[in-house]
């Protein structure tokens, strides 16, 4: 995904008094600070961090305090961030420079860097193949990476412009692509497309949350819908309407709530009354702009970057800048768990 930047409009206090009827209700505002953009948050649920992607580096934010860790720079459009426990590396899209740029996951300096395809984009670690899997947007690609040795394993032709994906954990990967309005599925283990199947009437796919008990994805479409598909069967089941300008999805087991985290200023909350049946719950209210979320399935927070922004350049063209300082994450809990 693009780095996120769009203009913030709507006042604290507008969204925080909105809360108070909410099971879903903003719990704390960490000023993080720091310049520039953002694009995906990672949570990393045993450790509870988060990693946050800042235009040339990643932000690791302790989920607790929102303490800045450390962060993992040398890194040219910074999108997204995977995380391969098992091998205690880190890797992070370099997307200005096609690349990836690995890190130990304790020290958090760089170790490397690895070829990747132009618009390296979101990134995901499968741990059935111990491999990791690039989503490389204009170059229509997935680059598969060893997560050991940091090398480049073989450059998988996807077929459309890939947004986020999610691993299974069975050594399936899934994507959207949001020009053909597909969702791809790549067989971890051999590297290749397996399956893929169409999203409509959801168009745009770009975020992605995965139900590995159900055997369910849920699909963010900028069509102003979450598609919700059997990946078993390879076809959608549900849509649900959601906010516009979604960019970011999760997915709580515990609660069996979906979410979609939209740049209008909403975080859309579904609940799934059965596999293949859903409603809204509730429209949780969020400052504008705030469309990228991460999910700590651990202890069930909801955490969104927002920032103030600046005017647009005199001829009116181009995306606003970050007010420097500005940058905060928000903790987002349901009310009963409080």
């Amino acid at each position: 995904m693009r780095n996120s930047v769009v203009v913030f409009t709507v006042a604290a206090a507008t969204f925080l008094a909105g809360q108070s009827s909410s099971s879903y209700r903003i719990s704390h505002t960490y000023a993080v600070g720091g310049d520039g953009s953002w694009d995906y948050l990672v949570p990393d649920p045993p450790n509870h961090r988060l990693f946050i992607a800042r235009q040339n580096r990643v932000m690791v934010i302790d989920e607790d305090t929102g303490k800045l860790l450390g962060e993992v720079t040398g890194i040219q459009g910074a999108h997204g961030t995977a995380v391969a426990e098992a091998t205690g590396h880190g890797f992070a899209t370099s997307g200005s420079d096609q690349s990836v740029v690995m890190f130990d996951l304790k020290t958090f300096q760089t170790l490397g860097r690895i070829p990747a395809a132009e618009d390296a984009d979101a990134i995901v670690y499968d741990g059935a193949s111990n491999r990791v899997f690039t989503l490389n947007g204009d170059a229509h690609s997935s680059t598969v990476i060893d997560p050991r040795a940091g090398t480049v394993i073989t450059n998988i032709q996807l077929g459309g412009k890939p947004e986020y994906g999610a691993s299974a954990g069975d050594g399936k990967v899934y994507a959207n692509l949001t020009d053909t309005a597909e969702i791809v599925e790549i067989d971890a283990k051999t590297a290749a497309v397996s399956r893929r199947w169409p999203t409509a009437p959801c168009n745009q796919p770009v975020s992605m949350a995965i139900d590995t008990l159900h055997y369910r994805l849920f699909s963010g479409c900028r069509s102003g819908v979450m598609a919700v598909s059997d990946y078993k069967a390879a076809k959608i089941v549900a849509t649900v309407p959601i906010g516009a300008g979604v960019d970011g999805a999760g997915y709580d087991a515990a609660s069996r709530n979906a979410f979609a985290s939209n740049a209008d200023g909403t975080l859309t909350v579904i609940h799934q009354d059965s596999p293949d049946q859903y409603h809204v719950a509730e429209t949780v209210r969020t400052p504008q702009g705030s469309r990228n979320m991460g999910l700590d399935p651990t202890n069930h927070r909801i955490f969104i970057a927002s920032a103030k922004f600046g005017s647009v350049a005199a001829t009116g063209r181009g995306r606003p800048p970050v007010l420097p300082g500005t940058f905060a994450l928000l903790v987002i809990e349901r009310e009963a768990a409080r």
